[in-house]
C-alpha cells in the first residue's frame, strides 16, 4: 500500500563545484561561501544558519545517500530537482548525476526535473544598486528545448525512480512566460510541447506530465507574468499548475519582517482562489521560511529595494511550519483536488531562508513536521 499523499520537495543544487560558477568566483566556489558569511542586519536577525551536516559536497554520492535517507524516513516521496540549460548547455547538473544517480538508495526516493528556465544573474552576492549582470538567458530558443529535451529523454527519463504522476513523467517548468516567448508564441508552443510528449512515446517511456509553476509576484529580475494564465496553460497543453515559492503568490507589504502565520494565512487563501478559477490541476505549496539576505553584500545597509533585498518571513518555527503542513493536508482532503500532491519550498534553499535540512538551533525539527503530519497516511 502507499500513503495517500505525495510530498514533492525542491532541490537547490548549488552546493557543488560547478565550472560556470568557478569562471565567476573561482576554484572551489560554491555557495556555501554566501551561507558562512552571512551576518545579522539588524537588531533580531538570526544569521548565520548554520548546517548541522556541515558543508557537504551534494555531488558525493555518500552525502546525497544520507540526504535520500533522511527525507524518505521523514516522509517524503520525491525530490525535484531545479535543473538549468542553456544555449551553451547544462548547469549545476553534478548534483543529479554524480550525486543522486550514483547514490546507491536512490530507490528509496523519487526524482523529477523543473526545468529553472529563467535568466541565471550575478547575485552572489548582489550590490544595492547595481543591476544584475546576466551570465546566462532563460528565455530558450527550439533548438534549445530540443537538445534540453533529449538530454531528458535520453539520461532521465528511463531511470526506474523518475517521477511520474497519473501516469506520466513530471517535467516543471519555472518560468512558462519565457518558454513561449523562446518558442515563438502559444501555438508555436503548443506544437513545440506535443511534438515533445511523442517523442518520450516513441522512446517508449509513455506519456509526459507538464506542470506549470505560477508566477503572480515577480521576484527574480526577467521573470515573466501573465495577463491570462490559466487560459495560456491550457492552451499549451499543460496538466497542472503549482507555486515554487510562497512569495510568487502574494507580495510581503511589511519591512523588514513580516509575520509567517499571517503571510500563511494569505498565501492559502490565493491558492483556494487558484485552485478554484483554474481548469487544470493545482498542486498546493508550503514554503518553510524566506530571507534572501545572504544573497547581498553584506557590507551595505540593507533596505527594501527589491530582490534579494527582500522582506524576511519570521516566526517560521517547526512548530508554525507544522501549522502550514496541516492546513496544507485539508488542503488536499477538498473534493475538487484530485492530485493529493504538496510541493515543499525547499530542502536546501539556505541563501533563501527555505531549507528542510537540519540546522544547528532547529535540528530534525521541520522534517519531524512533515513525518508527524503526512507519514501516517494510508
Amino acid at each position: 500500500m502507499h500513503n495517500k499523499y505525495e510530498i514533492a520537495v525542491y532541490y537547490f543544487p548549488n552546493y557543488h563545484r560547478d565550472e560556470r560558477n568557478e569562471k565567476c568566483h573561482g576554484r572551489g566556489w560554491t555557495e556555501w561561501e554566501l551561507v558562512k558569511k552571512a551576518t545579522p542586519r539588524f537588531e533580531g536577525h538570526r544569521q548565520p544558519k548554520v548546517p548541522l551536516w556541515g558543508y557537504e559536497d551534494e555531488a558525493d554520492p555518500r552525502v546525497m545517500e544520507k540526504k535520500i535517507n533522511v527525507a524518505a524516513d521523514h516522509g517524503i516521496n520525491v525530490f525535484i530537482f531545479d535543473w538549468y540549460w542553456y544555449d551553451d548547455g547544462p548547469f549545476l547538473q553534478r548534483c543529479l548525476e554524480e550525486g543522486y544517480l550514483m547514490a546507491k538508495n536512490n530507490d528509496r526516493l523519487k526524482f523529477s526535473l523543473m526545468w529553472a528556465n529563467h535568466d541565471w544573474g550575478d547575485i552572489h552576492p548582489a550590490k544595492r544598486m547595481n543591476s544584475w549582470p546576466r551570465v546566462a538567458t532563460g528565455s530558450n530558443t527550439k533548438e534549445v528545448f530540443l537538445s534540453a529535451t533529449g538530454q531528458m529523454i535520453n539520461h532521465y527519463f528511463n531511470h526506474p525512480s523518475y517521477w511520474r504522476v497519473d501516469g506520466g513523467l513530471y517535467l516543471s517548468f519555472y518560468d512558462v512566460a519565457a518558454l513561449i516567448k523562446g518558442l515563438e508564441g502559444v501555438e508555436n508552443t503548443k506544437r513545440v510541447l506535443d511534438d515533445f510528449r511523442e517523442r518520450v512515446r516513441k522512446a517508449g517511456l509513455g506519456e509526459v506530465h507538464l506542470n506549470g509553476v505560477v508566477l503572480y509576484n515577480q521576484i527574480l529580475a526577467g521573470e515573466q507574468q501573465m495577463n491570462d494564465f490559466k487560459n495560456t496553460l491550457t492552451k499549451c497543453g499543460f496538466n497542472s499548475i503549482t507555486p515554487y515559492v510562497w512569495v510568487h503568490l502574494k507580495e510581503m507589504l511589511e519591512f523588514p519582517l513580516v509575520s509567517y502565520t499571517g503571510y500563511k494565512e494569505k498565501c492559502f487563501q490565493k491558492m483556494h482562489e487558484i485552485s478554484i478559477e483554474n481548469k487544470l490541476p493545482f498542486l498546493p505549496n508550503v514554503t518553510m521560511g524566506w530571507d534572501s539576505s545572504p544573497r547581498t553584500v553584506q557590507s551595505e545597509v540593507y533596505d527594501n529595494l527589491g530582490y534579494p533585498f527582500t522582506p524576511i518571513l519570521d516566526g517560521n518555527t517547526p512548530d508554525e511550519f507544522k501549522k502550514a503542513l496541516i492546513q496544507a493536508k485539508e488542503f488536499l482532503d477538498m473534493d475538487h483536488v484530485k492530485l493529493k500532491i504538496l510541493t515543499i519550498n525547499a530542502w536546501n534553499e539556505w541563501t533563501e531562508g527555505s531549507y528542510l535540512e537540519p540546522d544547528t538551533k532547529n535540528g530534525m525539527g521541520y522534517l519531524e513536521a512533515i513525518r508527524d503530519v503526512f507519514s501516517n497516511d494510508i
